[in-house]
């Protein structure tokens, strides 16, 4: 009986577009293997034999998340991670070495995981979906905490508001805005309208949940 082919959650839907997966490693057989496993899963993937290669993929279609080997020859998949990350593109290591070291140095340079070969198709299923999940809530966090620099620098009444919002309900300044842009979308109304009429209304702090 032949074993069924792991597939990521949502595959089936036409609806949501296939993740480009950028796979990324000097072993021609890992590389082949490791494809084609992520195509049958239901991903768009493109592969790369070295670091400048990979450069070169992302500089015609940028992935959505990158799978690296740690140790290729000339520039390491460390050094390629280091250069991803410089353009915000997550990215997590499938490698033969796990020494304690070269784990930490890729944890300190942002992966968003670390596999350990051999690997089945399942296991990097799980391992990517949970990655793009994690870059998915650091990009709102970051898109969070953008608009509460533009917020705050940019209107008066939305400072005052977000302090009287983190006084009544003991927030932090990033807790009580997002609690502010929330109560903002119910209302489906501007930010700093609602923001004006809080602080002019003792009333509206108490409402704001």
């Amino acid at each position: 009986m032949t074993a069924p082919v792991a597939t990521r959650p949502g595959s089936s839907d036409p609806s949501r577009g296939a993740p480009r997966v950028l796979v990324v490693d000097d072993d021609r057989l890992v590389l082949a293997t490791v494809a084609e496993g992520l195509r049958e899963a239901g991903y768009a993937v493109e592969t790369a034999e070295s670091a400048p290669e990979a450069r070169e993929r992302v500089g015609a279609a940028r992935p959505d998340i990158a799978l690296l080997d740690v140790r290729m020859p000339g520039e390491t998949g460390i050094e390629l991670a280091r250069w991803l990350r410089a353009r915000d593109i997550p990215f997590l290591f499938l490698t033969a070495y796990g020494d304690a070291s070269i784990v930490r140095e890729a944890v300190e340079e942002g992966a968003l995981g670390y596999l350990i070969k051999p690997v089945d198709v399942p296991q990097l299923v799980a391992a990517i979906e949970a990655a793009l999940q994690r870059a998915e809530d650091i990009r709102r966090l970051r898109e969070t905490e953008a608009q509460l620099q533009r917020a705050l620098s940019g209107s008066r009444y939305t400072s005052m508001a977000v302090g009287l919002i983190m006084e009544r309900h003991r927030l932090t300044e990033k807790e009580a805005f997002e609690r502010l842009r929330r109560f903002a979308r119910s209302q489906r109304r501007r930010i700093e309208d609602v923001a004006e009429e809080l602080v002019r209304s003792e009333e509206l702090v108490n409402l704001v949940k």
